[in-house]
């Protein structure tokens, strides 16, 4: 064993110039990036998963319970159902629902001197956990709710501001169609401008009082278009889903839950395709670092091949001549993970402190690549990368078994 562990030392920290010593590093280095690529790559996947789902889910819950309603599109009017404190009180008993709140929504124009736009009336109550849209708000605050009359006040989008020329405090006027078709204009204050960066909704929702638009479709006070709910994971949304639509004793046999997911799936499939893309890539970097390791190993027997064949006709054993390259694959593993690990936890790191990595907030509906470390994965990346190298390692083992000690030591 020391006779090995001498030899192997020397040939990889000699400080003269060698071609063991520059295929080591240059081994060591490969394994680095493959390491820190797959690191990468898994975190800016999570972080870019989760940001987007959660903006999703932050504007619209996890579940919707509202009319059953077929082949309604996800951003039409909803058919209105009647407020059921009792059904209300189920779905909050269930022990991953966080809160539920009714909304209401309704098309409307709004109007300026010069300009015109369609939006989306999104109403809420004032029981709504402001929580939800906080992040979303660039200027202004939240509305203000009254007891004797619906809010007059409206928070719209960055995109609907700049449009129509609109800043915090301006007066804008809303028309809204009533069922009848007439037009029913109001004058609405703007408290509060957001942006989410996802097109469909900053192009298309302005957020007001449930009660203008209960007033507006002639509804009573207890009609509202439905609920939203919000889980504390949003893993469990089906099984949630299914759960109160099935369980819940008593449920009104029109109502519907929906997850978020079964109303907006193209966002979801395509956050799924990311999956794919993200394995693809870690497949890859897999490879990359079998190759190198094997490739390693190889030009190092064969570069030493007579020295393999002196040894052996001195009376070393397989065991003691395959030792020195195993000791070669264990420093570059180990070093390779470490250094790769470091490097790779690093750059997230950076990218988190610093946002250097910009994005297209149109197409990626973010402005900064995100960023999520989750440890076990940085581990099972570490453990896997190792477990893979120890397989390679029985490669020179067959190699060295087979050296013959006359022809290696006339090896040119």
């Amino acid at each position: 064993m020391k006779v090995a562990s001498f030899i192997a030392n020397r040939i990889a920290f000699n400080r003269q110039r060698s071609f063991s010593r520059f295929i080591i590093r240059l081994s060591i280095v490969a394994t680095v990036i493959s390491v820190a690529v797959m690191i990468v790559t898994l975190a800016f996947t999570n972080g870019f998963q989760e940001t987007v789902s959660q903006k999703v889910f932050s504007f619209w819950g996890h579940i919707r319970v509202q009319y059953k309603q077929p082949l309604k599109a996800s951003i039409a009017e909803e058919e209105q159902i009647e407020k059921n404190d009792t059904i209300a009180k189920a779905i909050q008993q269930n022990q991953n629902v966080v809160s539920i709140h009714p909304f209401a929504t309704k098309y409307a124009i709004l109007k300026t001197k010069e300009e015109m736009e369609g939006v989306l009336m999104k109403g809420l109550d004032s029981s709504y956990d402001f929580g939800h849209l906080k992040q979303f708000i660039k200027q202004g605050r939240w509305l203000h709710f009254n007891d004797t009359t619906y809010s007059r006040e409206i928070i719209i989008s960055s995109y609907t501001a700049n449009e129509l020329k609109l800043k915090l405090d301006d007066k804008v006027v809303i028309y809204f169609i009533r069922p009848d078709g007439s037009l029913r204009p109001d004058k609405l204050s703007i408290v509060g401008i957001y942006k989410t960066g996802i097109e469909d909704y900053d192009k298309t929702f302005a957020i007001g009082d449930i009660r203008l638009i209960q007033r507006l479709n002639g509804w009573k006070q207890n009609e509202i278009g439905g609920y939203e709910i919000f889980l504390k994971d949003y893993h469990q949304m089906q099984k949630v889903s299914d759960e109160l639509y099935y369980n819940i004793e008593k449920f009104p046999a029109a109502w519907d839950t929906q997850t978020i997911k079964d109303l907006y799936p193209n966002i979801f499939d395509w956050l799924g395709m990311q999956d794919i893309t993200r394995n693809v890539l870690i497949g890859f970097m897999v490879v990359v670092a079998v190759i190198n390791l094997i490739t390693c190993l190889i030009i190092l027997v064969l570069e030493r091949i007579r020295m393999v064949g002196i040894l052996k006709a001195l009376g070393a054993r397989n065991w003691t001549v395959q030792k020195i390259f195993l000791q070669h694959s264990t420093l570059i593993t180990i070093v390779g993970i470490i250094g790769g690990a470091l490097f790779g936890i690093g750059l997230c790191w950076l990218q988190q402190l610093t946002g250097f990595i910009k994005l297209d907030e149109e197409a990626y509906y973010m402005s900064e690549a995100a960023v999520k470390i989750i440890w076990w994965q940085v581990a099972l990346i570490c453990c896997g990368t190792l477990f893979v190298s120890f397989l390679v390692l029985m490669i020179p083992s067959f190699i060295v078994r087979r050296v013959r000690p006359v022809k290696a030591i006339q090896f040119r």
